[in-house]
């Protein structure tokens, strides 16, 4: 569906994606955070592009963020560097982020990894990825990033459209940390 652009070296240029992204969803740009109503996140299972295998099971009692995004995606690129920041303060308190690369090939997302810095888990999209999380959001998910907080009870607890700032994320961490309330 996405079309794309071909430059004289030969890569592909999501030019028409994020002409969609930006323009015709206007109300996706809003950038509100939406709170889910506490849904058991979905189960997946893949390689990362780093070659290790991840699992949802791997972060069974702990916090983490699905955040869909995408190398060419100004937004997305803003709020890295937070990201990269606060996966190193809080990863040993059983925190992480996973990064979910949308509209890339291996070899972009590679070199914009290494030249980011980034210090988490990143997928490759798939469209088996994009609808678990996509089922959670109206619509599904129709512009990046996308961030999905899921606490330590494995509960999706905010989706978040629109990139934010560190001391947003930071503020949705430790809510994604506290101890899970027992239901009464």
């Amino acid at each position: 569906m996405t079309t794309m652009i071909r430059t004289a070296k030969g890569q592909m240029i999501p030019f028409i994606a994020a002409l969609l992204l930006f323009l015709a969803f206007p109300a996706a740009q809003a950038a509100e955070t939406a709170s889910a109503r506490a849904s058991k996140a979905p189960a997946f299972s893949a390689v990362g592009i780093d070659g290790k295998a991840v699992s949802s099971r791997q972060f069974a009692g702990k916090a983490y963020i699905v955040n869909f995004f995408a190398s060419w995606c100004p937004p997305c690129r803003s709020e890295i560097p937070d990201m990269v920041a606060l996966q190193k303060a809080y990863k040993a308190k059983g925190f992480t982020f996973i990064g979910v690369a949308v509209s890339e090939n291996d070899d972009s997302i590679k070199s914009f990894m290494k030249s980011s810095g980034i210090n988490y888990p990143v997928l490759m999209a798939d469209q088996k990825l994009i609808n678990a999380y996509g089922r959670y959001v109206d619509g599904g998910i129709r512009s990046i990033p996308t961030t999905f907080v899921v606490n330590r009870s494995g509960q999706i607890t905010q989706i978040i459209t629109g990139a934010r700032s560190k001391a947003v994320f930071e503020k949705v961490i430790l809510d994604a940390l506290k101890p899970a309330k027992a239901v009464k």
